[in-house]
């Protein structure tokens, strides 16, 4: 109503019509975790096509089964999905970053017993600056603990036990440095992310500045400079940063990079300071030793054939002979100088591709705090499907990590799609192993079984096995897209793309073991091809007679809840009362007929479909005075006709009588 009627006339209100639309989420958003070549460590990326997993993580990797099953997602499939890149250090680096934080920590305690914290500090930062640790993987680390030291001991009432507690508590969190290092022109550089695809960078530096620029960031020309760094791999992205500076300004060089480049940023381990010289203008060293290298190269290949024309003569002469083979020599020395001058540049600048993952990377103590490993998806806003393709040598996942996934995705309405281990080359080893391989029995997660045979580029396309998750994942998207998360991801419809054969060829009579026990089975159709033949969940074990036996039911409930989940927010803070839950079941209520009206539920009519239910049965007055109100939603789930049983019978004759 109006605030106040003051003059007789006609006012006008808009009633609230009580509707809030409730939208469905979305149902196959699937999340993989695992190494990659390149890419942000534990944090999560969402990608919405393979090429968007080539540009930010490089792509399949021989060294890890991630990126095809994220190929094999898209190719079957799929149209969105979440990254999280993990990273395993170097053993031996490992090692080294550990002694080195250690010595750092220790050093704080060799002071007298009335020592201050700033003496404290000062024996850590005396300790890191020895030539011991002047190099990587020591380096960062020792800077990073003795920097944890200076810090404490600037505290208000710091003592020297502050100064070796903050010390001891860093070393224990400190890892190596893994991301490529190098100085340009003057510029201390450092990859934005761990590995060796760092070696791949290069940095020119220019002083193709404006006046006029300078003078209006109160600076003079020299004191300005451009930057262009570029990925030198074949399609590799560049940037490029004009105006940049080592004053304290806003377009200081540290500040730019870490707000924009995908590639760079400064090296922490060293201070910006305006007195550094950048230059002279010029490429990355690298650059110029390639393209030295290039010319020596070319001159070979001409010395070669100064040669060749000097034998093939006629007649010869030996003194020409004896001098192009000289100069040859001479060619092929100097080349193998540029080439080993290239080599060394590089070598400056190697970084490590860390080693395998274990289970702790995942799971280890902190990372569910730290949102890191399985608990970085905690910064993701949705995932429906999980997968964790194999990363050890013997091509398993953890039992330990499994049900920690399991559980996982069960606290967020998501399925884990498991894979088979590798040792199970055979149906017996799959029904041996099924109760002790695989993890706890549970309604939101599904085996499938055997792994796919497909080629590996990377031994000349020998045909190998792979897990199959990230094509069943692909499966599940695509049978959303085409018929709705309540059909069953499985039939002649679920061919697999871009699968050559399977490792396990399976019968029917294999098929009907392994199947009553919830393994969803792969087979081979005539004239189909590869197809998903099974659509049970772990809880899918007919012993278990489990409500939650099929994969489409539960899908179908996930997705009701979390959108009813996220729909239904507005009810918080509403007065608790008839005005309140009408509102409720009409909102909820139409969310629900929609989907009947897609074939989502059993029934011919929406009474026999589903119901809602909010009123003074589920609500009492101790609820409301309790701040509570209770909706109850059902439904009638489609189950998939998972046998079809054809009766034949022969027509006897008809007899007159």
């Amino acid at each position: 109503m109006p605030t106040q009627l003051t003059y007789p006339g006609v006012y006008i209100e808009e009633i609230p019509s009580g509707v809030r639309t409730i939208t469905g989420v979305a149902t196959s958003i699937t999340a993989f975790i695992g190494r990659a070549r390149k890419g942000p460590v534990n944090e999560p990326k969402t990608i919405n096509n393979y090429g968007d997993f080539e540009r930010i993580f490089g792509g399949i990797w021989k060294e890890s089964m991630l990126g095809f099953a994220v190929r094999d997602f898209f190719l079957n499939g799929g149209s969105q999905a979440i990254i999280v890149r993990l990273f395993h250090p170097n053993d031996a680096d490992l090692k080294a970053a550990q002694s080195a934080a250690q010595d750092v920590a220790k050093a704080t305690k060799n002071v007298a017993p009335n020592a201050t914290a700033a003496e404290a500090a000062q024996e850590a930062l005396d300790e890191a600056k020895l030539d011991t640790n002047a190099k990587e993987p020591r380096k960062a680390v020792a800077d990073f603990v003795a920097a944890a030291a200076k810090a404490a001991s600037l505290g208000p009432n710091a003592t020297a036990a502050d100064v070796q507690d903050a010390a001891e508590k860093a070393a224990a969190s400190a890892a190596p440095n893994s991301k490529a290092t190098f100085t340009v022109r003057g510029l201390s550089l450092v990859a934005t992310h761990e590995g060796s695809w760092g070696e791949n960078l290069r940095v020119s530096v220019d002083n193709n500045v404006s006046e006029d620029v300078a003078k209006s960031m109160g600076l003079t020309k020299d004191k300005l400079f451009n930057i262009t760094i570029k990925d030198a791999i074949p399609g590799g992205i560049a940037e490029m940063f004009r105006n940049l500076t080592l004053d304290d300004k806003p377009r200081r060089v540290d500040r730019v990079l870490k707000a924009e480049s995908k590639l760079v940023c400064w090296n922490e381990s060293v201070d910006i300071n305006p007195a550094i010289i950048v230059g002279p203008p010029g490429d990355d060293p690298i650059i110029d030793a390639e393209k030295t290298l290039d010319l020596k190269k070319k001159d070979v290949v001409e010395k070669e054939n100064a040669l060749a024309e000097a034998e093939k003569a006629v007649p010869q002469v030996p003194n020409d002979i004896e001098k192009a083979k000289k100069d040859l020599e001479e060619a092929k020395k100097d080349q193998k100088g540029a080439k080993d001058a290239l080599d060394k540049l590089i070598a400056e600048r190697k970084s490590s591709d860390g080693s395998a993952l274990n289970a702790l990377d995942f799971i280890g103590d902190e990372t569910f705090n730290l949102k890191q490993g399985l608990y970085a998806l905690r910064k993701a806003d949705l995932f429906n499907l999980l997968c964790i393709p194999p990363y050890s040598s013997d091509g398993k996942v953890e039992t330990s990590l499994i049900d920690s996934a399991i559980a996982y995705c069960q606290d967020h309405r998501a399925m884990f799609l498991i894979d088979p281990p590798a040792t199970w080359i055979d149906k017996d080893k799959a029904l041996a192993g099924i109760e002790s391989d695989v993890g706890s029995v549970s309604k939101n997660a599904a085996i499938f079984f055997p792994r796919l045979c497909q080629a590996n580029p990377f031994n000349g396309n020998q045909v190998e096995n792979f897990v199959p998750c990230g094509a069943v994942a692909g499966i599940f998207a695509r049978t959303d897209t085409q018929r709705g998360v309540w059909k069953a991801p499985a039939g002649l419809e679920a061919t697999l793309v871009g699968v050559l054969k399977l490792s396990v060829p399976l019968t029917d009579n294999e098929n009907g073991e392994l199947n009553p026990l919830g393994i969803n089975c792969l087979r081979a159709m005539p004239a189909i091809g590869r197809v998903v033949w099974g659509s049970r969940t772990r809880e899918g074990d007919d012993r278990l007679a489990s409500e939650w036996k099929y994969i489409p039911v539960r899908r179908t409930a996930l997705f009701i809840e979390e959108s009813l989940y996220r729909g239904t927010k507005w009810i918080v803070f509403e007065p608790n009362d008839e005005p309140l839950w009408a509102q409720i079941r009409l909102n909820i209520g139409a969310f629900m007929h929609n989907l009947f009206r897609q074939g989502a539920f059993q029934g011919s009519t929406p009474r026999e479909a589903y119901f809602v239910k909010c009123d003074k049965e589920t609500t009492t007055q101790n609820d409301i005075n309790l701040g509570i109100v209770n909706i109850v939603v059902g439904f009638a789930p489609l189950k998939p006709a998972e046998f079809v049983v054809i009766k034949l019978q022969q027509m006897a004759g008809q007899i007159e009588t």
